[in-house]
């Protein structure tokens, strides 16, 4: 007889699911820290301008996007240009109370340097650019802003 036993019926040892909970939570907050939400879905089909003489806004937070430009379903709303606030089409006259109400929703101290930025398709007539710009003017939302794109040489 031998001293030394073979032991043929033990398997493999089985794998350690001890630190899989620690590998799990890394991954999920890696992923909700680099990921970054749309905050608005786009009706418009938007072209911006370019432009060579372009600044960045300071704090986006205080910024509201009025959106212009001609629908992406052209068989339901047809080829006039239309304004998107938020998600929704609008008319002229919702724009008031949209950044009426967006205004309300900030504290007092910044709702002064809440700025408004106009983001147009470049095939976009005028007409209803101004027609928005008259409306901002009534509510005294004086500080507008144009959004373009930086021109590539």
């Amino acid at each position: 007889m031998s001293k030394f036993k073979k032991d043929s019926d033990k398997g493999t040892p089985a794998v350690s699911t001890a630190s899989l909970p620690d590998i799990v939570f890394m991954l999920l907050f890696f992923f909700m820290v680099t990921t970054v939400m749309r905050e608005v879905d786009l009706k418009i089909k938007l072209n911006q301008p370019e432009a060579t003489e372009i600044d960045k806004l300071e704090d986006k937070a205080l910024v509201d996007y009025i959106y212009i430009g001609e629908p992406m379903n052209t068989e339901l709303y047809g080829t006039v240009p239309k304004i998107q606030l938020d998600d929704d089409f609008a008319t002229v006259d919702d724009i008031q109370d949209y950044i009426v109400a967006r205004r309300t929703d900030r504290p007092e101290a910044v709702q002064g340097k809440i700025t408004v930025s106009l983001k147009v398709d470049e095939e976009t007539k005028m007409g209803i650019v101004t027609d928005v710009k008259q409306e901002l003017r009534k509510i005294q939302a004086l500080k507008i802003n144009y959004s373009t794109r930086e021109r590539l040489d």
